[in-house]
Formats: structure tokens, sequence, C-alpha cells
């Protein structure tokens, strides 16, 4: 029996029926420094002030911009569950709003030297995640690393941060012509939203949407949408040197009063923003797992 095949039967063994599963939110990017990490905190933050339970996974290996960010310092990363060295409950740190923060640390690259009874244990345990939270969001790195696409192509519902520059909307592009190719890409279940960041004015972030939309339409057939658009917001910079979230340190900002919009219009169930399956952090995980193994 191969290592794939005894992964199936670890995770069938697993499968227990739990009411409550998270819905997850993997946010990614084309390009470094478009303020993707500020949008997913700043999301987790608002969703967080409409009463939900929100943890932050931060995916972004080798780099601590949320741990930066939130002023947080992590003793802890997913790398000591994945071995069985702590629990979830012990690896979680709490922000502001009550968020909690997850560091990835080496957390992907451990699956390579994971035996079967870590893999067992591992993906058991994020049950206990999914009981966490009401919402997880992964920051993931930006660009088409192995590890971004990963946890993009396992994700039925992701968030492209994009910002007016060109090369910005290139890369986002890029990113995803890369996931169109991933032979383990479901277009049908999976929602992408596109973010339109830093845009001076209303017109400019929808015509960045349309520039965007109408090629990936075109040459990859996907369907995009526009989830919102943050302004350019001096406000936003300051609250990044004070290490203080901008929908903490400035609530009534234009960028703070943008992320308020979208965590709102995310949260409708109404039909008016299509609602992907919560299938929860353990379904995500287990389907890197099995990507890994193949």
């Amino acid at each position: 029996m191969d290592q794939a095949e005894n992964l199936r039967n670890i995770i069938k063994k697993k499968t227990v029926i739990h009411e409550n599963l998270a819905r997850v939110i993997t946010v990614t990017s084309g390009k470094g420094g478009v303020g993707k990490t500020s949008f997913s905190v700043n999301l987790a933050i608002q969703f967080a002030k409409q009463g939900k339970r929100v943890i932050i996974l931060d995916a972004d290996f080798g780099l601590a911009n949320i741990e930066v960010m939130l002023g947080i310092r992590p003793q802890f990363t997913l790398a000591d569950v994945m071995l069985g060295r702590k629990t979830l409950k012990e690896v979680i740190t709490y922000g502001p709003e009550n968020i909690g923060f997850l560091s990835g640390g080496s957390g992907i690259r451990e699956f390579a030297n994971m035996n079967n009874g870590q893999i067992s244990s591992f993906v058991g345990r994020l049950y206990e995640l999914d009981e966490m939270a009401d919402v997880i969001i992964i920051d993931t790195g930006s660009g088409i690393s192995d590890t971004v696409m990963e946890f993009v192509v396992a994700s039925s519902e992701v968030m492209v941060v994009v910002t007016p520059e060109p090369t910005s909307i290139t890369d986002a592009y890029s990113l995803l012509k890369t996931l169109k190719r991933k032979v383990n890409f479901n277009q049908q279940d999976t929602t992408i939203r596109i973010v339109g960041n830093r845009v001076r004015k209303r017109s400019e972030g929808l015509e960045l949407f349309d520039k965007l939309n109408v090629v990936v339409k075109k040459f990859l057939g996907i369907e995009l949408e526009l989830i919102g658009l943050i302004p350019y917001d001096d406000k936003c910079q300051l609250s990044i040197m004070k290490q203080s979230p901008v929908s903490i340190e400035y609530p009534n900002a234009p960028s703070s009063r943008a992320f308020g919009e979208i965590a709102m219009l995310l949260s409708y169930e109404n039909g008016e923003v299509k609602m992907p399956k919560n299938d929860g952090i353990r379904a995500l995980f287990s389907s890197i797992i099995r990507l890994k193994t193949k």
C-alpha cells in the first residue's frame, strides 16, 4: 500500500459528523506589497465585530507580517501541533477584538517528514480548530510558489487582493493562470473574489476589475466576482506604523468602513453573495496532504 492510499484510509477513519465547520477564506495575491495581510487582519476584525469567532492562520511561511501588524509574537507554531508537541489551543494567541492568530511556522514543509501516526493525530485534531472558530482566514504568501498554490487549489473560497498598479494586475492574472493549470483545481467548487485595494476613486477600482476580468474570462474561462474596493487611506499606513490595525486604531477611517462593508457583504446569506459550502479547515488540510503525497 503506497503513502497516498495509507493517507486516504487515515482520513476516512477520522471522518466524524461535526455540526460546526468553520468557513475558510483563503487570501492571496499575485505579488507582494499590495496590502494582502492588512486585508486579512482587518477583515478578521470586522467579522469579530459582528460577533463571529475568527482565527487567522499565517501561511506566509518564513515571514512574520501578521505578527508585526498585530504586535504579537507567538511562542509556538502549527509545526508544533503537527509534530505532537502542542495542542491547537496551546499554539493560538489572541489579539484585538479577541481574534485568534496561528503562526504556520514551517507548517506545510513538515508534511513530508510526518509518519502515518503523526498524520492521523494531526488530521483528527483539526476538528478542534473548526469548533473554535466560525471563520478561519488563511493569509498565504504572495506569488505562485508551490506552498501558496497548494492552499489556493484546496480552497473553496479565495480572495485575490489587487492594486491599480499594472504589475499587480498582470501578476494576479499569472496566479489565476497557474491555478487554472493545476490538475486538482475544481472551478465549479471554487469561488474567486477580487478585492481592489488602494484605489484613489471608485472608477479606478472598477477599471482595475474590468481589465483583469476581461482577460481572465477570455483566456482562462474563470468567473471572477468583485467583492469590494478599499480606498487609498493615509490612516491605513499610520496604523501599520503603530502595529495596530486601522479598523482598531481609526475605526471611522475610509478604509475601515470599506473593510466593514466587505465583511458585512460576505455575511449575507440571502443570495446576493454566493456562499461556498463550509467544509471546514480539516477538509482543506486533508486536500493539501493528498496533493503532497501523490
